[in-house]
Protein backbone atom coordinates (compact mmCIF):
# COMPACT_ATOMS: atom_id res chain seq x y z
CA UNK A 1 0.00 0.00 0.00
CA UNK A 2 2.84 2.17 0.91
CA UNK A 3 4.46 2.25 -2.82
CA UNK A 4 1.10 2.88 -4.41
CA UNK A 5 0.38 6.03 -2.31
CA UNK A 6 4.04 7.10 -3.13
CA UNK A 7 3.41 6.59 -6.86
CA UNK A 8 0.30 8.81 -6.63
CA UNK A 9 2.13 11.09 -4.80
CA UNK A 10 4.94 11.33 -7.22
CA UNK A 11 2.39 11.61 -9.99
CA UNK A 12 0.70 14.55 -8.48
CA UNK A 13 3.93 16.46 -7.90
CA UNK A 14 4.72 16.33 -11.44
CA UNK A 15 1.52 17.26 -12.86
CA UNK A 16 1.70 20.40 -10.93
CA UNK A 17 5.34 21.07 -11.84
CA UNK A 18 4.05 20.32 -15.19
CA UNK A 19 1.27 23.20 -14.69
CA UNK A 20 3.51 25.60 -13.33
CA UNK A 21 5.76 25.53 -16.09
CA UNK A 22 2.80 25.42 -18.38
CA UNK A 23 1.17 28.85 -16.54
CA UNK A 24 5.08 30.46 -16.61
CA UNK A 25 5.68 29.89 -20.32
CA UNK A 26 1.87 31.10 -20.87
CA UNK A 27 2.82 34.55 -18.68
CA UNK A 28 5.68 34.70 -20.59
CA UNK A 29 4.35 34.81 -23.78
CA UNK A 30 1.93 36.67 -22.64
CA UNK A 31 4.05 39.74 -21.15
CA UNK A 32 5.89 39.33 -24.60
CA UNK A 33 2.75 39.98 -26.79
CA UNK A 34 1.57 42.87 -24.70
CA UNK A 35 5.44 44.34 -25.09
CA UNK A 36 4.65 43.86 -29.09
CA UNK A 37 1.38 45.85 -28.92
CA UNK A 38 2.75 48.90 -26.68
CA UNK A 39 5.63 49.23 -28.81
CA UNK A 40 3.10 49.38 -32.15
CA UNK A 41 1.11 52.09 -30.30
CA UNK A 42 3.71 53.81 -29.77
CA UNK A 43 4.95 53.27 -32.98
CA UNK A 44 1.64 55.06 -34.85
CA UNK A 45 2.02 57.80 -32.40
CA UNK A 46 5.49 58.57 -33.71
CA UNK A 47 4.10 58.44 -37.32
CA UNK A 48 0.80 60.41 -36.65
CA UNK A 49 2.85 63.60 -35.92
CA UNK A 50 5.16 64.14 -38.15
CA UNK A 51 8.08 67.07 -37.62
CA UNK A 52 8.60 70.56 -38.82
CA UNK A 53 11.13 69.32 -41.21
CA UNK A 54 9.63 66.16 -42.78
CA UNK A 55 5.99 68.58 -43.24
CA UNK A 56 8.57 70.65 -45.19
CA UNK A 57 10.16 68.02 -47.03
CA UNK A 58 6.95 66.37 -47.99
CA UNK A 59 5.57 69.73 -49.27
CA UNK A 60 8.95 69.89 -51.59
CA UNK A 61 8.44 66.58 -52.72
CA UNK A 62 4.97 67.58 -53.66
CA UNK A 63 6.58 70.85 -55.45
CA UNK A 64 8.81 68.49 -57.38
CA UNK A 65 5.92 66.28 -58.62
CA UNK A 66 3.47 68.97 -59.72
CA UNK A 67 6.64 70.55 -61.98
CA UNK A 68 7.28 67.30 -63.22
CA UNK A 69 3.94 66.06 -64.11
CA UNK A 70 3.57 69.79 -65.88
CA UNK A 71 6.79 69.34 -67.93
CA UNK A 72 5.59 65.37 -68.79
CA UNK A 73 2.23 67.10 -69.87
CA UNK A 74 4.04 70.26 -72.28
CA UNK A 75 2.95 72.78 -69.84
CA UNK A 76 5.25 75.95 -69.41
CA UNK A 77 5.57 76.97 -65.69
Amino acid sequence: MNADMSMWIIAAVAALAGLVVMTHAALVGWRGWLDLRRLEIEGRRETAAPSSGARIEIADLRERIRKLEAIAAGVDL
